[in-house]
């Protein structure tokens, strides 16, 4: 008879994140009486920098948008001034990474507008933009700064064209993008660079990933999965890898990693819940960890990356009775 000793190794995971977790700022250092949008269109509606931070709000007779300084916290003057000199509602606002008092936004009205935003406080609106971008047929939806280049602004709209525009020139109104990228079939949903912006993801209403050559505007890859319908797509910093959030063919929402050189088959999918609403993915790549959360939830979820598979780990969640309308990341400044 042959007696075999086996051990008993229990399948743990080691992190150093296990037990992060979320606090909500006291009173006195939030923003109260914000009006913002109460738009349907599936984006964050906020942006922050080291100095400001911006919020789409409601506005009679066209689009408009608040830019408060991060230290004036408490109750906002029901009459502060705004930005608005768009004609209809404003989809996306994001801020210059190479000049924090510059901001660039899209509306409705099938216009891109980029604005000086003055380094004392706002005494009046300001309706007169620094550059117009006339390119588009239909409603811009989405904005990106080239995160190396700057002065270098990607545009997507219904028209389902990608334009890219250079703003070092002395011309106030641009009515020709540098250059204009019009493969995909469908509205664009997302748009992602990665870390040096040679590369740039985009998902599209027509459930692809594609990877796209900016400069030569050329595609690289493109990817369609049965299983995972995509709505948002994000470079995971240099890891070499994507993450994406959408739904299963069953509806539930899901995440998904996948591989940055090969597109053929997620690396891991994750079921999350059965809600509605869209799940945003933000990554911050210093502790390579992944922030979920989505416009209704009163939750954001934490995970870590890892170069090894599953590759997805989930640690906690924050939770807060009040449903999110608007998001926004700002990274700490050491």
């Amino acid at each position: 008879m042959t007696i075999t000793k086996m051990s008993w190794c229990p399948q743990y995971r080691s992190s150093k994140f296990r037990h992060v977790y979320g606090k909500a700022a006291s009173k006195e250092n939030c923003y109260d009486c914000v009006p913002i949008t109460q738009s349907v269109h599936d984006n964050h509606f906020c942006a922050v920098n080291p100095h400001f931070i911006a919020v789409v709000t409601e506005c009679a007779g066209g689009g408009a948008f608040l830019v408060i300084p991060v230290n004036q916290t408490g109750k906002l003057d029901p009459h502060y001034p705004r930005i608005c000199g768009h004609k209809g509602n404003v989809l996306d606002i994001k801020w210059n990474p190479f000049d924090d008092f510059v901001i660039a936004s899209c509306s409705e009205d099938a216009t891109v507008k980029v604005w000086n935003i003055p380094q004392h406080l706002l005494t009046q609106s300001i309706t007169n933009a620094q550059k117009v971008l006339l390119g588009h047929a239909r409603r811009v939806g989405l904005i990106e700064w080239h995160p190396t280049a700057s002065d270098i602004l990607f545009s997507t709209g219904y028209d389902y064209k990608i334009m890219i525009w250079n703003l070092n020139t002395k011309e106030s109104v641009l009515e020709a993008p540098v250059k204009t990228i019009s493969f995909h079939t469908d509205v664009i949903l997302s748009m992602s660079f990665n870390t040096d912006g040679s590369l740039l993801a985009t998902a599209c209403r027509d459930r692809k990933i594609r990877i796209i050559d900016p400069r030569a505007g050329t595609l690289l890859q493109e990817a369609s999965n049965k299983s995972h319908r995509v709505n948002k797509v994000l470079f995971l910093g240099n890891m070499k890898k994507l993450v994406s959030t959408g739904t299963s063919k069953w509806n539930n929402r899901q995440i998904a990693i996948w591989d940055e050189g090969d597109l053929s088959v997620p690396l891991v999918e994750e079921d999350i819940d059965g809600s509605s609403g869209l799940l945003f993915p933000f990554y911050d790549a210093d502790t390579h960890m992944l922030y979920v959360l989505g416009k209704g939830d009163g939750n954001i979820r934490y995970y870590e990356i890892s170069m090894e598979k599953p590759c997805l780990h989930y640690l906690m969640e924050y939770r807060s009775p009040l449903p999110q309308k608007g998001i926004g990341e700002f990274a700490a400044v050491l």
